[in-house]
């Protein structure tokens, strides 16, 4: 733009000094002023071009992320948790074995009703065991456990006619001592189990 304004500058001052009456200067023929006109042009062309801003590429804003692929999962399959428990079949009194070994005697037998004591005689604690045999035509069996202390009794009324074995045991460092006795009964009279260091006494 500048190179143009300058050359229509000279151009009109060229015009100025020849309608004044100056000495007229050596005019340029018609085709060099085409060609100055030419390559004012593409100057001008030129330096437009130039001025244009060029395209610059613009950065990326987002950063790419990779997401991860799915990965195969192989599927769980279900379980079977199963509990077995064991169950012992009823033992029958033809094979020998004692079905009352592990039992607890109840405390409302089924049979004629008897009375037991069982009393400690001696100067410790001791632990006691009675066991009543299978009655016959009731099927009553089974244990019962006492404690007793130093010089005590205890008194049973809800025993029945059979036969009892009893065991008595003291762990004391005064006197640590086991026995055992038994006996049978068949009335209802008051029974007794005497128990002294490593004797037991079965009286009625």
């Amino acid at each position: 733009m500048k190179r143009l304004s300058f050359l229509t500058v000279i151009v009109l001052a060229g015009m100025i000094i020849s309608a004044c009456g100056a000495p007229a200067a050596p005019t340029m023929n018609s085709a060099d002023v085409q060609s100055t006109a030419q390559a004012a042009a593409f100057t001008m062309v030129a330096e437009t071009q130039a001025a244009v801003p060029t395209a610059t590429p613009l950065p990326p804003t987002e950063t790419p992320t990779q997401t991860a692929l799915p990965t195969e999962t192989p599927l769980s399959l279900p379980t079977l948790d199963v509990t077995f428990t064991p169950t012992t079949a009823p033992v029958s009194n033809n094979s020998g074995v004692d079905p009352c070994a592990n039992r607890v005697l109840s405390h409302s037998p089924k049979g004629k009703t008897t009375i037991i004591r069982i009393a400690n005689t001696t100067k410790v604690t001791v632990n006691v065991s009675l066991y009543l045999n299978e009655t016959e035509g009731q099927g009553e069996c089974g244990y019962r456990a006492y404690t007793l202390t130093k010089n005590n009794d205890v008194v049973i009324t809800d025993l029945v006619y059979g036969c009892y074995s009893l065991w008595a045991w003291s762990d004391d460092a005064k006197d640590k001592f086991g026995a055992s006795g038994g006996g049978c009964i068949n009335n209802p009279d008051k029974w007794t189990f005497e128990i002294s260091s490593g004797r037991i006494k079965f009286t009625q």
